[in-house]
């Protein structure tokens, strides 16, 4: 079977995910921009926000009926606007898709409390506000779909990167507790939690052929993880199939666990 890395190589189609509306945020480019693809192929209005506004932008231009949106999801006060004004053009919020994350490496002894905070806020603090700004919509029409995301990297504790760590394990806390929180209003919230995908940043920044060997040596399955195989997890749990799915971690890491 080849990597489903575009949305026309994914062969289901989830006819309950016709004409809903989708956030995803950092969307404009890796798993984000594969999962924008992917959920405009279904027939999905997406709205992708990110800082990348050209790489945002020409992928909207691409995707019949998307939005592109700029805002930095270390402010608050940005998402709740940002999401206002989306919600206001087209309607509420059906599926959120809490991808943006930022795992730059760093070095334990040289982290400061303006670092830490800022590596929580990129890649734990927004999933909570961006899933908080869009409940509202989701509560008056009795369903919606969260989808966070974690990673392995915690899971292995792999070293180099302990605030991103820490903030992705805590992601899976708050996806139970948010489960709870919401499921009287019919609303789901799960979390994906990916493995060794070979986005273009990870081959530009930090993929070696050690490092190729080493995760290919550990999964159980020796393929390659591309963007599409999260893409086609993250439509499942949009979809009305994953109607009895939430508060649960989906892991695609090829075995790697």
């Amino acid at each position: 079977m080849k990597n489903p890395e575009q949305a026309s190589d994914i062969p289901v189609t989830y006819r309950s995910l016709g004409g809903r509306h989708v956030l995803v945020t950092g969307g404009a480019s890796g798993i984000g921009s594969a999962m924008a693809n992917a959920f405009a192929g279904q027939g999905c209005a997406v709205h992708v926000v990110d800082i990348q506004d050209d790489a945002g932008r020409a992928l909207v231009a691409q995707l019949p009926g998307a939005t592109y949106h700029h805002c930095d999801l270390r402010d608050v006060t940005a998402i709740r606007s940002t999401v206002q004004a989306i919600e206001g053009a087209h309607g509420a919020i059906d599926v959120l898709v809490n991808n943006a994350a930022n795992d730059q490496r760093h070095a334990m002894d040289e982290v400061e409390p303006a670092y830490w905070r800022d590596r929580l806020a990129i890649n734990l603090d927004h999933q909570f506000f961006a899933t908080q700004a869009v409940v509202r919509g989701m509560r008056a029409r009795g369903r919606g779909s969260v989808i966070l995301f974690s990673s392995t990297s915690w899971i292995k504790g792999r070293p180099g990167l302990v605030g991103y760590t820490t903030a992705k394990a805590a992601v899976v806390g708050l996806t139970k507790t948010l489960a709870r929180e919401l499921g009287d209003a019919g609303v789901r919230v799960n979390c994906i939690v990916p493995g060794a995908i070979m986005t273009e940043r990870q081959l530009a920044l930090w993929r070696t052929p050690e490092m190729e060997a080493e995760f290919m040596a550990s999964q159980a399955l020796k393929i390659r993880l591309d963007p599409g195989h999260v893409a086609a997890v993250a439509l499942f749990l949009a979809s009305d199939e994953a109607a009895g799915c939430t508060g649960a971690q989906f892991v695609v890491d090829a075995g790697l666990t």
